[in-house]
């Protein structure tokens, strides 16, 4: 496996529903991690890739993502650098599913900020690989709209949007345009904002869990 992560497997025998977990710009493979315990009380084993591309983040620290940041304030992603990004999550995905005890059929990807971006990507280029979609603190670039699935195939990829309307790195404007575009192409999402800066905080966190039980755990109960 290319990429340094890391895991939370819960209690019991696998196979597991799984959430793939895609942190932000500057983060690491530990950023996310402890959100584990917390989401739908443990249930789900969490997978925390590490982004291949090391950027400064302070003197003397260094943080990782997973493209390059565009040269300018609000601009888009260079397409081919996000791109080049799924090719490597995707490998690691796959031997992920080798090596550890992963329910490929309810396997959710989850993204914050940057990690959404690249959470979008993998998502919406290839929807029936995953169960769900959950997209935080993100935004979609529409120049990505041409690497996506048809609206036939997206519309049945369950997914949730949740955005702070004090995020000052993100505008919540553009998560707002972003959720309109989505729509359009018949993608079945829940948007929430919050009273929240470029962050996830405990009602997020609930809602988020609540939504996962609704989508994700209660059908597997039925079944």
């Amino acid at each position: 496996m290319q990429l340094i992560h890391a895991l939370y497997e819960p209690t019991g025998d696998g196979p597991h529903p799984t959430i793939l977990t895609l942190h932000g710009r500057g983060a690491n493979a530990m950023d996310l991690l402890g959100l584990a315990p917390y989401l739908a009380g443990g249930r789900f084993l969490v997978l925390c890739p590490q982004g291949p591309v090391q950027m400064p983040i302070g003197p003397g620290a260094v943080g990782y993502g997973w493209y390059p940041p565009a040269p300018g304030a609000g601009l888009p992603p260079e397409v081919s650098a996000v791109m080049s990004a799924r090719e490597q999550l995707l490998a690691f995905l796959d031997a992920a599913i080798e090596r550890y005890p992963i329910d490929p059929s309810k396997l959710l990807i989850l993204g914050f900020s940057q990690g959404g971006v690249m959470a979008y990507t993998l998502a919406l280029s290839d929807p029936e690989r995953f169960a769900a979609l959950l997209a935080l603190s993100t935004w979609f670039p529409t120049e990505l709209l041409e690497h996506i699935a048809d609206a036939s195939v997206v519309q049945h990829l369950p997914t949730l949007i949740q955005h702070g309307t004090r995020d000052d790195m993100i505008q919540v404007e553009r998560a707002r345009t972003s959720v309109e575009t989505l729509r359009e192409r018949r993608l079945p999402l829940t948007y929430r904002e919050y009273d929240m800066g470029h962050e996830i905080n405990g009602q997020s966190i609930t809602d988020l869990t609540h939504w996962l039980q609704e989508k994700i755990l209660v059908p597997i109960v039925a079944l």
